[in-house]
């Protein structure tokens, strides 16, 4: 039986959602990077605009990936993590990594926001890494 720890560790699938055909925004350079890095798993790119990012065809949600997804990274404004974390709890994601700044860190708004997301992945039996944190790192497989 797998623990989320190895969904974490060791994911089959991953979407980054907040995927971004533009080179000035945080989503391209980790489209990039999560493509480029050697990931032998299963690549999903979400993008509420569509379209094609490095040469890749986007998904507007992750509800519309028709396979089960391991992990997914968010990397959206803050305004639009609580809906994003909702469709990956929804979708069955167990493991949820969410680099976006602008919760706890912000005030007491911010602390309850993080509080709510937090919630909402313990009652559909996610887990969440972050807010505003760099994700996973597994040198073993690297």
């Amino acid at each position: 039986m797998e623990s989320n720890l190895d969904l974490l560790f060791k994911p089959r699938s991953v979407a980054l959602i907040g995927a971004s055909p533009s080179p000035l925004k945080w989503g391209n350079w980790m489209s990039r990077h999560l493509i480029d890095s050697g990931y032998k798993g299963d690549v999903y790119l979400v993008s509420t605009k569509g379209g094609v990012v490095y040469g890749r065809e986007t998904y507007k949600s992750v509800s519309d990936i028709e396979k089960q997804l391991d992990v997914a990274v968010i990397g959206v404004p803050a305004r639009f993590v609580p809906e994003a974390v909702r469709d990956c709890v929804k979708k069955g994601v167990k493991a949820i990594i969410i680099v976006t700044a602008g919760f706890g860190e912000t005030g007491e708004e911010g602390k309850r926001i993080e509080k709510e997301l937090l919630e909402v992945a313990h009652k559909g039996g996610s887990r969440i890494v972050g807010p505003n944190c760099i994700g996973i790192y597994n040198s073993a497989i690297a």
